[in-house]
């Protein structure tokens, strides 16, 4: 029986790390590359390696370095992350329906893990059967290894790697996420929500400073979702 059980673990962690195979390449190079910034603000490889695997955030670590400097504005970097992070506040929402089979011991680890592309991972996979521990740790695990080591060898070899956009590297994590998002199509509906939350993100991205185009796309994308809900069968009783 535990031989089994032993296999079931192993057998969904492997699924979750073979998943995350696609997006953990997409991160190496990323990684690489907020790890030499760090190096060039004066992070030594050990502050390197402590910041990205506890904040385990690209798009929150590269704002807080971008405004990195001598004296360090304590309260803009903070409050800047926190306005990029918001919109885990909407993706933890919705995974924690998810979460019955997840001890509840577990699920702080669980939401440390929850970056976007982990969450629309674990959401595409509930569509099709529960989600479990092992699964959802093959995602997360090797995604938040890979992020540290890289940003951690990136400040080891001390020099930049040049622009992101000359290799298209930019680019890489939105169109895995482009990608990913594409099995969540249920029709019409789908393509509103997406176009909605990506057209009042652009425009806040271009009238709005700072990082709250995150924000409001996520939030604008949430607010028709529920104005055109309808409950089926299932939602009932």
């Amino acid at each position: 029986m535990k031989d089994d059980s032993r296999m079931r673990w192993q057998d969904e962690f492997c699924r979750g790390a073979l998943e995350i195979i696609p997006i953990v390449l997409a991160a190496i190079p990323i990684g690489l590359l907020w790890g030499t910034l760090a190096a060039k603000k004066g992070f030594s490889p050990l502050e390197t390696a402590l910041a990205s695997g506890s904040m385990f955030g690209g798009a929150a670590q590269f704002v807080a370095i971008d405004l990195w400097r001598d004296p360090v504005p304590w309260l803009l970097v903070i409050f800047s992350v926190l306005v990029v992070n918001a919109r885990h506040v909407l993706m933890g929402a919705s995974l924690s329906r998810h979460l019955g089979a997840i001890a509840p011991h577990l699920r702080p680890f669980a939401m440390f893990l929850l970056v976007d592309e982990v969450w629309a991972l674990a959401e595409r996979r509930v569509l099709q059967r529960p989600l479990t521990w092992p699964y959802y740790l093959g995602l997360g695990l090797p995604l938040w290894a890979s992020w540290t080591i890289a940003s951690t060898f990136g400040a080891l070899i001390g020099r930049s790697l040049g622009e992101p956009a000359a290799y298209g590297l930019d680019f890489a994590f939105p169109s895995l996420f482009i990608v990913i998002l594409a099995s969540f199509w249920r029709g019409p509906k789908t393509g509103a929500i997406l176009a909605v939350s990506g057209a009042v993100a652009a425009l806040s991205k271009l009238f709005i400073p700072g990082a709250w185009y995150i924000v409001l796309g996520g939030f604008a994308g949430v607010a028709l979702a529920a104005a055109t809900y309808k409950p089926g069968p299932a939602d009932v009783g």
